[in-house]
């Protein structure tokens, strides 16, 4: 219930403020008049799986809705377990928008908007662990568990010099690969991990970050018309408080909504 009521605030409050979408933009993001939407389940901050009959939640998932309601389209949800499956996804053409971390790997194909929020890579070690902080983790021999395709696989491959990557195919898997094969760190967005740590007595989060994850809607390169909807769309979300709602209705309350892009500057 409280989940319903903070929503139906949110669009409430729109209202005539609504942007109004263009035929040429619809024409963009939704060629075939329905608005394919990519989820992806593997980051819970965005999106959670509902129970058997129930629909999808999560900030992603609102934002989808209010998006095909100013497009006047009915919204089909495409489902993912992990980001990497969604970004192979694209060659099969099979979402028209996806709610991906920002990534200059990703952005060869797909044109992102600013991000609409924000969240931090962290590591998961044991208690016994003599890693104490992220500065500690990039050493030879250290082995660092991570989901394939992921935004922090993507930077990580990038930013370590030293330590090694166990790469797993989804993010239970690299847990998995985490505790049975011993490897000193696993890899992935701060809020799972704690979660994780709080249920698994022997686990603890490294204090700090890695990395920031800037998350924003992607869509196709080349929908020129469209991009530049869904960059006013995403900042007519963040400054109305729609973000903000839809994050405190799935108990999301501790992650931070993405500032305003600045003004300057296109937003990535």
């Amino acid at each position: 219930m409280r989940y319903a009521l903070a929503l139906v605030t949110a669009l409430m409050a729109l209202g005539a403020n609504a942007l109004a979408a263009p035929p040429e933009v619809v024409h963009e993001l939704a060629p075939d008049g329905t608005l394919r939407v990519a989820i992806n389940y593997g980051n819970p901050v965005l999106a959670q799986r509902p129970p058997a009959g129930e629909p999808p939640r999560g900030v992603s998932v609102e934002l989808a809705r209010e998006l095909a309601r100013q497009l006047g389209v009915p919204v089909k949800f495409v489902f993912f377990n992990e980001a990497g499956s969604v970004t192979d996804a694209l060659k099969a053409n099979a979402w028209d928008i996806a709610f991906l971390a920002i990534d200059p790997i990703r952005a060869r194909g797909i044109s992102f908007t600013a991000p609409y929020v924000v969240i931090e890579g962290a590591y998961l070690v044991t208690s016994g662990s003599p890693l104490q902080g992220v500065g500690d983790v990039d050493k030879p021999g250290v082995r660092i568990a991570v989901s394939t395709g992921s935004a922090y696989d993507l930077y990580l491959t990038r930013a370590l010099t030293h330590a090694q990557l166990v790469r797993m195919p989804y993010t239970a898997a690299a847990t998995q690969a985490f505790e049975q094969q011993h490897l000193d760190a696993l890899a992935g967005v701060k809020q799972p991990l704690v979660a994780f740590a709080s249920s698994h007595p022997g686990m603890r989060v490294l204090p700090g970050r890695f990395m920031v994850i800037e998350q924003a809607i992607g869509t196709p390169q080349g929908r020129e018309a469209g991009l530049s909807f869904l960059r006013s769309f995403v900042e007519q979300m963040k400054s109305s408080g729609f973000v903000a709602r839809a994050l405190a209705a799935t108990g999301q309350d501790s992650t931070a909504v993405a500032p305003p892009a600045p003004t300057d500057e296109a937003p990535k």
